[in-house]
């Protein structure tokens, strides 16, 4: 038998992987050699020399029950034996509607319908969709979609236009529909969004929103009461509020979603990344029966045309249930709430130092700006910290100058410690001791 030329086994994974893979949010001119992870366990990654680095991002915010969890495992297993995969038009199955059926009543709002697709973006993008669809089903000529500065939504073109503009976006700009972009709301400009939203309300069909935490823009936190008083006058309006919490949901923020903080609750809501523990990728967009009766019609042209060719596989909808069975038991959210009092503690022990602007938390996630070049994204002391963080077995990835610490719930107590020794010990480098 001829020998597969592309795949010599007596090259390293790294060698082999820099012949023929392509990486996401990556340069590979100088880029460094990627580390081959060969095994995962709870909050640690194993690389085939045995060392291990702990996964203080959860692997891009996805692991929220730790690595190769054996009870995810083993409902994916015994869902593999019976049923890998059917098409989702025509046909149904158990863990797509025992899925929705479980997911619904916990959501923060009045949902009543579950739209399966395969990622974040794919679930914001169909938000979109069924946002701007709602009103042309009904006759309407609402057009205007309302979203934050700083915000990401998405890799995909519909979820793009609904980001803000820059880095990600700009060599596709030209390719993106117009947004109204306005600004996070805060006790100082609150009285001017909600003068602008009853203004240009007529025309804006629906407002898109990270709630409280805008992630990769930065882990941006903003004020809760705020948003409320803006949501108040959005749906005064009528407009359609579309929640993105592919982030924040399922404890994230220390609640299971970050709606919970709101008194004013979404018309739709976009779910993804911490859904299936971060086993498998699967989207969620749920929307509440106002919006779903839009599209009940004998006109065949008022379907929603969108769908996805593993839209509810029974393999991720598997995980899904295995994962929200971990995150309701009570040793969870044990786990979480402690998470959450050590984050704030940590913020005492770093605002001190020169270097250390906008400590801040909220839930699992821990964020601040170093004061060193230009904010952003190409802030090169983020590869910098990236590379002394695998030196010292931790898995960092600042977003720039902002750094972030986002674990999997079942990280424990030195681990914890030992990532934050090693924050400690680079403001100690890059700043000097602490201001007394």
């Amino acid at each position: 038998m001829e020998r597969d030329t592309f795949a010599p086994m007596d090259r390293s994974l790294t060698e082999r992987d820099r012949q023929v893979i392509w990486h996401p949010y990556t340069q590979h001119k100088g880029f460094l050699p990627p580390i081959p992870v060969v095994k995962g366990k709870d909050s640690l990654l194993f690389d085939d020399t045995g060392k291990t680095y702990i996964d203080a991002i959860s692997s891009w915010w996805v692991n929220i029950h730790g690595h190769a969890h054996p009870y995810i495992a083993e409902k994916i297993y015994q869902q593999a034996l019976q049923l890998e995969h059917v098409i989702f038009t025509g046909f149904t199955h158990e863990p797509a509607v025992k899925l929705a059926e479980r997911l619904l009543p916990l959501l923060p709002g009045d949902f009543s319908r579950v739209f399966y697709s395969d990622n974040g973006s794919t679930a914001v993008e169909v938000a979109i969709k069924m946002a701007i669809q709602y009103w042309g089903n009904q006759g309407g000529h609402r057009k205007k979609i309302l979203v934050f500065h700083h915000s990401y939504h998405g890799d995909t073109f519909g979820a793009m236009s609904v980001s803000e503009r820059g880095l990600f976006t700009d060599a596709f700009r030209e390719y993106l529909f117009e947004v109204r972009f306005i600004d996070t709301p805060s006790p100082e400009n609150i009285d001017y969004l909600r003068a602008l939203v009853q203004k240009e309300g007529p025309e804006i069909a629906c407002m898109l929103y990270e709630p409280l935490l805008q992630a990769a823009g930065g882990m941006r936190l903003y004020d809760a009461a705020s948003l409320d008083l803006l949501l108040e006058a959005v749906r005064q309006q009528g407009i359609l509020v579309i929640a993105d919490e592919v982030l924040t949901g399922f404890g994230r923020t220390g609640k299971r979603f970050a709606g919970e903080y709101l008194h004013q609750k979404a018309d739709i809501i976009c779910l993804s990344k911490g859904l299936t523990g971060g086993t498998m990728a699967l989207g969620v967009t749920a929307s509440t029966e106002r919006v779903f009766d839009a599209f009940l019609s004998d006109d065949k042209r008022k379907t929603l045309f969108h769908g996805h060719s593993f839209t509810a596989n029974p393999l991720a909808c598997s995980a899904a249930l295995a994962s929200l069975d971990l995150l309701l038991q009570p040793d969870c959210q044990d786990r979480i709430a402690r998470i959450a009092r050590r984050h704030t503690d940590f913020l005492e022990t770093i605002r001190p130092y020169p270097i250390v602007r906008d400590a801040r938390a909220l839930g699992t996630v821990l964020a601040f700006e170093l004061n060193t070049g230009d904010d952003g994204y190409t802030n090169s002391i983020g590869q910098q910290i990236t590379a002394a963080a695998l030196g010292a077995g931790i898995y960092l990835r600042p977003l720039g100058n902002t750094v972030y610490f986002m674990p999997p719930y079942c990280i424990t107590q030195k681990e914890m410690d030992q990532v934050y020794d090693f924050l400690v010990h680079c403001l100690v480098r890059y700043s000097g001791n602490p201001v007394t």
